[in-house]
């Protein structure tokens, strides 16, 4: 699905990705861990276009997207569920979840569907979301962008701020999104629950990947999550 080769990414003169490599399978789900300043984020938006790679190369599907602009990929599948979640927060649930319905697509995901996986949702439709709990705009940041029907899901920190009770149902829409075949990159700095619901991880620590491998094997190494997490 996914296949990230060697890109270095800058901010101005400043080298914030180093060499950056990575590969997301088909219907697998990934996790991309490290400390706050690793270049997580930053690999997000090189991967959407908004930070572009200035060496390396992105292919979606086998296609070369890394000169692509972010509409133009995100039409291709990619859809990004940003860490600041931005929904509309003067719109009702509903109304964030029409716009974002991507007509051309052939998926299966819509106002129905949406409201049959995520119950809270129908039960606060009309309320604005600037009205919502964290835990509910979460939510609605996901199922908005489920609403594209994405071949590929980009999940940047859905634990942020949550309770644990709420990062537990998030945990569970993972795992749902997983069985229903959507390819998911999920950076997170909560590695219990990222190890949890990913098959594989990579680790990054200064722009640079430091440790790529099986998720619950490196969950089972508590020295090795101390060195590379510092947990």
């Amino acid at each position: 699905m996914l296949d990230v080769h060697a890109i270095n990414t800058f901010y101005g003169e400043a080298h914030i990705l180093h060499e950056v490599s990575l590969r997301v399978g088909k219907g697998e789900t990934v996790s991309l861990l490290g400390r706050n300043g690793a270049g997580k984020t930053t690999t997000l938006r090189s991967i959407l276009g908004l930070t572009p790679a200035r060496t390396g190369q992105i292919s979606l599907k086998g296609e070369d997207i890394t000169r692509l602009m972010p509409h133009t990929i995100a039409r291709k599948g990619v859809r990004w569920v940003p860490d600041n979640r931005r929904i509309f927060p003067t719109l009702t649930v509903q109304r964030n979840l029409e716009i974002a319905r991507r007509y051309a697509a052939q998926g299966d995901w819509n106002l129905q569907v949406i409201y049959r996986h995520f119950p809270v949702l129908e039960r606060y439709k009309d309320r604005k979301g600037e009205f919502l709990s964290g835990g509910e705009q979460q939510m609605l940041a996901i199922a908005r962008t489920l609403m594209g029907n994405p071949d590929l899901l980009l999940l940047d920190e859905p634990s942020q701020g949550l309770a644990p009770k709420i990062v537990r149902e998030v945990m569970s829409i993972i795992l749902e999104l997983k069985q229903k075949g959507i390819s998911i990159l999920l950076v997170e700095q909560n590695s219990v629950m990222a190890l949890a619901v990913s098959e594989r991880c990579y680790i990054l620590d200064d722009g640079r990947i430091v440790h790529e491998g099986v998720s619950r094997d490196l969950d089972a190494n508590k020295e090795l999550k101390k060195d590379l997490l510092g947990i």
